[in-house]
This record gives C-alpha cells, sequence and structure tokens, in this order.
C-alpha cells in the first residue's frame, strides 16, 4: 500500500485534538507522513510574532504526542503566518498532501467562505472534516466524518 502525506491543521480547538485523534484511530497507517500545521495571524510587531509562533509550535508539539502510536509514520511541525484558510490551501498545495483532516468547530475557517466549499475547491486531495459530538456510549465518543470532494463536476 502506498503511503499517504496527511496535513492535520492544528487549532487550540476541542475540534482540532479530535480530528487528530480520529485520524490517528481510522485513517493514518505507519509509513505515512502527517504535517501539524498550525497557521498564526499576522502581526505587526517582532514580539508578538515570535510569541504567537512559540504558541503555535508548542500546541502543534502537545498535537504530536498524539501520533507517537503509530509505528514508522514521519511526524513533522510547519508552523507558519498568514490568514488561516489561505495559508492551509497553499501549504497542502505546496507539500503535494494526499489528504487534509480538519477539525470542524463553530469558528472552523472552512465555514467562513461564501460557500462552505470555496476554499478547498482547488485542492487535489481528499478534505476529511470531523466533528465531535459530546454525546457518548459506552465510553466511545460519537463523530461525524464528512469528506469533501473536490473533484470538480464537468
Amino acid at each position: 500500500m502506498e503511503s499517504q502525506r496527511v496535513v492535520v491543521v492544528v487549532e487550540d480547538a476541542a475540534a482540532a485534538r479530535f480530528a487528530l485523534q480520529w485520524a490517528v484511530g481510522n485513517f493514518i497507517r505507519g509509513g505515512d507522513c502527517i504535517t501539524l500545521l498550525h497557521v498564526c495571524p499576522p502581526a505587526r510587531s517582532r514580539r508578538k510574532r515570535r510569541r504567537l509562533r512559540l504558541g503555535g509550535f508548542q500546541l502543534a508539539l502537545a498535537f504530536k504526542d498524539l501520533c507517537n502510536g503509530i509505528a514508522e509514520a514521519k511526524v513533522e511541525i510547519v508552523v507558519t503566518e498568514g490568514e488561516l484558510g489561505e495559508t492551509v490551501v497553499a501549504t497542502v498545495d505546496q507539500l503535494g498532501a494526499t489528504t487534509l483532516v480538519v477539525g470542524l468547530h463553530d469558528k472552523s475557517f472552512l465555514y467562513r467562505a461564501p460557500s462552505p466549499y470555496t476554499r478547498v475547491r482547488s485542492l487535489g486531495c481528499r478534505v476529511l472534516a470531523v466533528r465531535q459530538h459530546a454525546t457518548a456510549r459506552d465510553g466511545f465518543l460519537n463523530a461525524e466524518l464528512t469528506q469533501i470532494e473536490t473533484i470538480s463536476l464537468q
């Protein structure tokens, strides 16, 4: 089986952490390359930019701990600055990712576009949007998975 290049959006939101946990348990395999991507908002001052980047890197390190159970998986961290949606799309294209994993929450960048799928239409990869439901049964959390098709219809 061919290895995948999976980009996971790292945000300070429970939904983002849950999306990675779901992907590790259900989708990512040993030998895959996982890129944990955190996008900091633009900042004018060097001091604030540095603080935001450091905080983003620390958050990504916490996410990296969730990947420890995957044998032979390569995990890398990318912390960059820019507008979230545009930067995620540009980075996914630049890395040649096969899959983008996003945690859905009320302020998700996917919802900020005029159409929920506008930002991801240009991507040449699968997009897995995972939403955590608060209900739990028998110790298992319910999750809703949405695969956003990015293939243009003719």
